[in-house]
């Protein structure tokens, strides 16, 4: 996978107490954004459902800046656990400046026969999670007058998904939602910016099974360091959206001119299963 260091062009230096939470920290996009960061002198929170990848990104962050990096092991699959996670934060008497709800995974295949039990961990994790805690973290910073949230929405929120139509599905909510918080506080100090990557080089393809769609197969994935940069930079900015990604700026484009159902049907192309895949590394 491909990194590339993160280098600030906006940002204010950060406080010595200044946090931000980081959920789905510990690899992909998530764990990008947190460099970014931390190049910046924030000091970090991320979560994550495994300890050992929580504490490999630790590792790592710590030894390439000079923050605070804690971290706290949440399944965010499950709602109760977004509750306990602002509870945890509350009980280490930090109030984070920034949260970045990062954490989302998709399910490849026809809805039809795709596993419903799964599909609702999804919705969970991608839209739950992501309603819980900017409620409660919302709630602080409007309280203490400053503060932002980024959250990490997706080109998929724009069109719509077959083979992934619950992930497109719970995008879609995320980008409706931040718009709309983002008017309800626009007379504040709180920044609420949305970050839509296209396909990334993650792990996401794996976690959702779609290692050999075609867009995976055969496109060309972005830079997660890239993408992440392209955030912290709108959100440092002020900037309600980024789209991250030239080509993807066009697909949005195109998308919002054509007809849904020939948008459907292109990405429906797009997704499709390719046999005898050789899958990229």
């Amino acid at each position: 996978m491909k990194t590339t260091t993160p280098k600030t062009q906006s940002a204010q230096p950060a406080k010595r107490a200044d946090y931000v939470l980081v959920t789905g920290g510990s690899m992909g996009i998530g764990f990008e954004l947190a460099r970014c960061f931390a190049a910046s002198g924030y000091n970090l929170i991320l979560v994550s459902r495994t300890e050992e990848d929580l504490k490999s990104a630790a590792s790592k962050i710590k030894k390439e800046y000079k923050v605070d990096v804690l971290t706290i092991a949440k399944d965010l699959f499950k709602t109760e656990n977004a509750f306990e996670l602002y509870d945890d934060v509350k009980s280490l008497k930090i109030k984070p400046s920034i949260l970045v709800n990062n954490a989302a995974q998709g399910q490849y295949g026809e809805f039809s026969e795709t596993d419903i039990n799964r599909e609702l961990e999804i919705i969970n994790l991608n839209i739950a999670s992501v309603v819980i805690l900017t409620k409660l973290f919302l709630k602080d910073m409007l309280q203490r007058g400053d503060g932002g949230i980024l959250n990490v929405s997706s080109v998929a929120s724009r069109i719509p998904g077959p083979l992934q139509s619950v992930y497109h599905a719970s995008k879609a909510f995320v980008q409706s939602f931040t718009a709309a918080i983002r008017d309800e506080v626009k007379d504040t100090s709180i920044t609420i910016t949305a970050l839509l990557p296209g396909p990334t080089d993650t792990d996401f393809f794996a976690k959702a099974d779609m290692l050999n769609a075609k867009n995976v197969v055969e496109g060309d994935l972005a830079d997660p360091a890239k993408v992440a940069m392209d955030g912290y930079n709108a959100l440092i900015k002020g900037v309600d959206n980024v789209v991250s990604g030239t080509m993807n700026k066009v697909e949005v484009a195109i998308s919002n001119l054509l007809p849904e159902s020939m948008v459907a049907e292109m990405v429906h192309k797009q997704q499709k299963p390719i046999e005898n895949k050789k899958n990229k590394k």
